[in-house]
């Protein structure tokens, strides 16, 4: 086993902060000397079936602990998700029905082990102790922990000033949550930095229950691929791991230089010692797209396979680099008399599914998006005349062969 300077180097990597950081050293210490592994809780409420690349920072600071020798407490938060954790939002969360809750739950499992080590993984659900408690419970739960402590987090003191709606509900969120890592006997909590009340609040509750607290490592939210704002499914600069692997390879070849060394920190396997190398190479005048591809393999290759990164690599590099048609790409049918006359160019974008509305399809043709055997469309009314093997071009990895 690592020393324990070793060790908290490795935790300090892509950290933003471990508190309180004397704390985790004895703990590590301690687990030292016992030999017995320390328990690194980690939760997630099942809200949505896929994951992202986002979501994968702290799952791959949860495998260093793993590598480290320690167990992993992964915590499917069924029982919290009835709830809906309240950080950064600005208004109260829509309720999951349970049956959405467990077939998420069911898929998120299947995509975070392709990052966790399943025999140092102990699964549970926050069901089989939350839902048990008796209302006595739960009046001593909500005894140990005060309104105006609660209304000192950020999100909920904003709604408080602006006269916007705080259900009761939500404050119980942070203290159920506390309550999962007394249940577990949590050692060390990660959560992302939106997280960081909620992981004190824990402190106090463990604390409250007589338990050692744990420690707190918060993890930095990842920019998307615009490299702006937080990634999100919803905002549409997200990379998911179950992707196709030339989309995952492609989104990530997209992104900026300098957001890629982020990427490199946060996502990588490779040292700190060789992204620094890394940087002074580009600094020192080689094409920064050297290393993008390094980055795109093996993010691609994680989440598929060598052989599916390698093609990406190739087809990525015959479309972009040579400027080359795909030889391999989905095709869309459409019978001979649906474009006797031709097709209108909305439509045709829906049928080959690269749309999903009429004014996302003409917001793409505004754009300069869209082509047809590579002329760029710009009408959004326009009639076109189509035969067979015509290739449907939207944005720059998008084709479609028409089929008649």
């Amino acid at each position: 086993m690592k020393t324990v300077e070793e060790q908290i180097t490795i935790i300090r990597r892509g950290a933003v902060q471990i508190i309180p950081e004397d704390e985790l050293r004895e703990k590590i210490k301690r687990s030292i000397d016992s030999g017995v592994p320390m328990r690194i809780k980690y939760g997630a409420d099942p809200s949505a079936p896929d994951i992202h690349l986002g979501h994968t920072v702290p799952l791959r600071k949860l495998r260093e602990f793993q590598d480290l020798g320690h167990l992993v407490v992964f915590i499917i938060g069924d029982f919290t998700a009835l709830v809906g954790d309240p950080s950064g939002k600005s208004k109260t969360r829509k309720r999951l029905s349970s049956e959405e809750i467990m077939e998420n739950a069911r898929t998120y499992q299947e995509q975070v082990f392709k990052i966790l080590d399943r025999e140092k993984t102990e699964v549970v659900y926050n069901s089989s102790w939350l839902s048990g408690l008796t209302f006595p419970d739960v009046i001593d739960l909500t005894s140990r922990y005060t309104v105006a402590r609660m209304l000192e987090r950020d999100d909920f003191s904003k709604r408080y000033k602006g006269g916007k709606p705080i259900s009761i509900l939500e404050f119980l969120y942070p203290l159920m949550q506390g309550y999962d890592s007394v249940a577990v006997k949590s050692d060390v909590e990660l959560g992302g930095t939106d997280q960081t009340f909620n992981l004190l609040v824990a402190r106090d509750i463990q604390r409250e229950y007589g338990e050692t607290p744990q420690a707190i490592v918060t993890l930095p939210l990842l920019e998307g691929t615009d490299g702006v704002q937080k990634m999100s499914k919803s905002l549409g600069n997200y990379i998911g791991v179950s992707e196709p692997a030339l989309d995952i390879y492609g989104k990530l070849m997209s992104i900026s230089d300098d957001l890629m060394w982020r990427y490199f920190e946060l996502l990588s396997a490779r040292s700190m010692a060789e992204i620094e190398e890394a940087k002074l190479e580009c600094a020192s005048g080689t094409n920064p797209m050297v290393w993008k591809k390094k980055l795109a393999f093996e993010i691609t290759e994680r989440f598929s396979s060598a052989p599916e990164a390698g093609t990406a690599r190739e087809q990525f590099e015959s479309v972009h680099q040579k400027k080359e048609i795909p030889e391999e790409m989905a095709t869309v049918q459409v019978s001979a008399a649906e474009v006797s006359g031709g097709i209108d160019i909305i439509t045709l974008l829906r049928r080959a599914g690269l749309v999903n509305t009429n004014s996302e399809a003409r917001r793409k043709i505004q754009e300069g998006a869209v082509r047809i055997n590579n002329k760029k469309i710009f009408e959004h009314n326009a009639v076109i005349p189509v035969k067979d093997n015509d290739i449907i071009r939207l944005g720059k990895r998008n084709f479609r062969r028409l089929v008649l």
